[in-house]
């Protein structure tokens, strides 16, 4: 979770990537920072996804993701729950990278309302993110996080 600054007030971003593709699969913004904010991102994973039964969510520790809500969540879904080491940045690293792209590209500045900023980050995610820019390392094939998923899932199927 990463926090934007508003005129308004912080805008909470949750985000799930699929660690396979670096695709965000989910993510919910609002202004707060509870356990329904990660949940709703969740749901928009599994839905995105298809994530099947036994997939792993990893987080790291905050409140939000031990909460008795999450783990329902959790349950309800079937999937299974990891958790990062406490005080280890490197439990998250993926996630981390991540926060620090988005605001590199999109900038750390105020934006003037919560709105204007959930429109930046969408267009991030949805327009840049997932479906141009292109990971530079051949691991990857230098392939988009949403070509990278849709080459998986041909080789799954053939």
């Amino acid at each position: 979770m990463t926090f934007l600054p508003t005129a308004e007030g912080w805008l909470c971003l949750a985000c799930w990537l699929d660690l396979a593709t670096r695709e965000v699969v989910g993510y919910a913004m609002a202004d707060h920072h509870r356990a329904s904010l990660v949940v709703d991102a969740l749901k928009m994973a599994h839905a995105r996804a298809a994530l099947e039964p036994g997939c792993i969510a990893h987080s790291d520790r905050g409140s939000e993701y031990t909460s008795t809500e999450f783990r329902r969540e959790i349950g309800e879904l079937g999937l299974r729950q990891s958790c990062g080491r406490t005080g280890s940045r490197f439990d998250n690293a993926a996630a981390e990278s991540f926060w620090a792209l988005l605001k590199e590209e999109i900038g750390t500045r105020l934006w003037p309302d919560r709105a204007t900023a959930r429109a930046d980050v969408f267009a991030f995610i949805e327009t840049f993110y997932n479906r141009r820019r292109l990971r530079k390392h051949k691991a990857f094939g230098y392939l988009t996080p949403a070509e990278t998923r849709q080459r998986q899932q041909h080789a799954l199927t053939a």
